[in-house]
């Protein structure tokens, strides 16, 4: 099985400058401009993906193409990888397409309880996700089998716990602009619970207690 690496080591590879890692894959935003030029884009992903034997998520809109990579029966990016984003970039740049790297976002939604057991069958059936079990108990989350919705996981409280119910936002950006989000949430009325595990990710709520993290690919295996 071919190695992984972290965002870190990921990010020390020459020709990946145009990237951003978050959530075991590296992504970007190519600017097209018009729709004609990202088909034509897409078409030349679809040659290398081929030649590769490698193949991204293409995301195809007007204006722009959403690129993903990650080495899934690797279970995160590798050698791969890097080879795969050299060659997209390359191909951008023959269409004179700019990458905006800094406007990925991923979401993540996170349900705290009491018993995952009891809770964790209602929304794989409300949903029609599908159960992936990691190492530990964080580990366990629900995803989206078609790639399009956002993945919910599991975080166990401890009793008492004397909320109703709790679910929080994860929200994984670029880590040069995570900054600027923690600062515009604060600005626009919230407030700063933790910055300890920074630049991982920040803890936020909003006026009324409800939470949301702010995460960057930094700082994690």
């Amino acid at each position: 099985m071919d190695t992984t690496m972290t965002a870190e080591e990921f990010h020390s590879r020459e020709g990946t400058a145009e990237w951003r890692v978050g959530l075991g894959h590296a992504q970007t935003v190519f600017r097209t401009g018009s729709f004609a030029t990202g088909v034509a884009l897409v078409d030349r992903i679809g040659e290398i993906a081929d030649r590769a034997g490698h193949h991204p998520d293409v995301d195809l809109r007007y204006p722009t193409v959403i690129v993903r990579v990650t080495t899934h029966d690797a279970g995160g990016l590798t050698a791969k990888d890097v080879d795969l984003v050299r060659e997209v970039s390359a191909a951008a740049a023959e269409l004179g397409v700019q990458a905006e790297p800094a406007s990925i976002q991923q979401l993540e939604i996170a349900v705290d309880v009491l018993d995952r057991d009891a809770v964790l069958p209602f929304w794989r059936a409300v949903l029609a996700y599908d159960r992936f079990d990691g190492d530990g108990y964080e580990d366990v989350e629900l995803r989206d089998p078609a790639g399009r919705g956002p993945t919910i996981w599991f975080q166990q409280m401890d009793e008492p716990r004397p909320q109703r119910n709790r679910i929080h936002l994860d929200v994984t950006v670029a880590p040069e602009h995570a900054r600027e989000r923690v600062d515009a949430a604060v600005a626009a009325g919230g407030v700063l619970l933790s910055d300890g595990a920074a630049p991982s990710f920040w803890i936020l709520a909003d006026a009324e207690g409800n939470e949301v993290c702010v995460c960057t690919s930094l700082g994690r295996a």
